[in-house]
């Protein structure tokens, strides 16, 4: 078993900076864990703290049940994989690949097997005889991969590996990595600044920003129930939209408005937000929920704003809308069918179930 728990962590340098700030923290056997956050945020800190390349100021860090505070990087049983390469230029792949088993004198027979099947797992076995120079960025990554695998460790850790590889190589490299999880079934911990990385490789997310464990749950709960507005915003392409406004109430009903931007708030969220009637809020919608009316079959007067299209991006499959009324703008992700003129006026739509309201001085969410 291989969970691995960091409990009250914090990590500080010269006394005054605070890199890492009391992070709680429990991993699951065979759990893909990705630590997302922006350039800063601790999330390398913190996956140095568990490989014992940083040692905490203060609190625990457990690996399979055993205290590790104290114990060498070498003695953790952990493989990490770095964003660069960190290969030896002189050396085959093979022999890349074997190193570490070599040092710690296993039988040739025992090294022969386990990077002959780590090779074979990868695709690498037709480049054995070649040295680094003579692969491509995605095969130097897998060659990394393949030297940690044929370690066996109780746990992976992986310090945003695929940040120098062109676009169609990380899709390639995170299916690749994907596959390899579900084959290996170790516990893994990710790094990386690319949402898109986390939402799709990790079982959970754990998002951080200035040393602190904002939230951890699973992808699809962290994009729909983000527990503060750094969260919304950070999760999400393009961002969630934020505007600034009042809720208030008509005929025993509640609206967010802002300028001649108005709309009905739904009946189940009252509770949540009535000690916020006729004071500041942040209202916040996720582009992919905001439609063109000609295209929406609930419009109505209470979810309906007219703007303006000040900028139409197109994506291929989908558009991306830039709106504007006379205080407010937003983005509206939209059917490529959909291209109004620049210009334009324009009426949309608002998915009222799918809105978000923030506390202006905390940022917390309040729905």
């Amino acid at each position: 078993m291989a969970q691995v728990s960091l409990r009250n962590v914090k990590k500080s340098y010269d006394g005054d900076l605070l890199a890492v700030d009391d992070v709680n923290l429990g991993i699951e056997n065979k759990e893909f864990l990705v630590l997302l956050g922006p350039s800063g945020c601790g999330k390398s800190t913190t996956l140095r703290m568990v490989a014992g390349l940083e040692h905490p100021t203060s609190g625990d860090i457990f690996i399979a049940d055993r205290r590790v505070n104290n114990v060498p990087a070498k003695d953790r049983d952990i493989a990490m994989v770095f964003q660069n390469y960190a290969l030896y230029p002189h050396m085959k792949v093979y022999d890349n690949m074997a190193f570490a088993l070599k040092l710690r004198k296993y039988p040739k027979s025992d090294i022969d097997k386990r990077v002959k099947e780590a090779a074979q797992m990868l695709g690498l076995t037709q480049m054995l005889e070649r040295k680094p120079r003579e692969l491509s960025g995605g095969e130097r990554q897998r060659v990394a991969l393949g030297r940690a695998i044929v370690r066996k460790p109780l746990v992976f850790l992986f310090d945003e590996p695929l940040s120098n590889l062109d676009a169609k190589l990380r899709v390639q490299m995170r299916k690749d990595l994907h596959k390899l999880h579900l084959k290996i079934q170790t516990t893994m911990i990710y790094v990386t600044h690319d949402q898109t990385e986390a939402m799709t490789l990790g079982d959970r997310i754990a998002v951080m920003k200035d040393g602190k464990m904002c939230q951890c749950d699973t992808p699809l709960n962290v994009y729909d129930n983000p527990v503060n507005k750094f969260v919304a915003g950070f999760i999400g392409s393009p961002p969630m939209n934020f505007i600034t406004g009042k809720i208030v109430r008509k005929n025993s009903k509640l609206y967010f408005e802002e300028g001649n931007f108005r709309v009905k708030i739904i009946e189940e969220m009252y509770k949540k937000v009535q000690k916020y009637i006729d004071q500041d809020v942040v209202f916040g919608i996720r582009p992919e929920n905001i439609y063109d009316r000609l295209f929406a079959s609930d419009a109505t007067p209470d979810n309906t704003v007219s703007v303006l299209c000040d900028v139409v991006e197109t994506m291929g499959s989908e558009n991306f809308l830039y709106l504007s009324t006379n205080k407010n703008s937003f983005i509206a992700v939209v059917d490529s069918s959909n291209k109004p003129s620049l210009g334009s006026a324009v009426e949309v739509v608002f998915d009222m179930k799918k809105i978000h309201f923030f506390d202006p001085s905390t940022e917390e969410a309040i729905v």
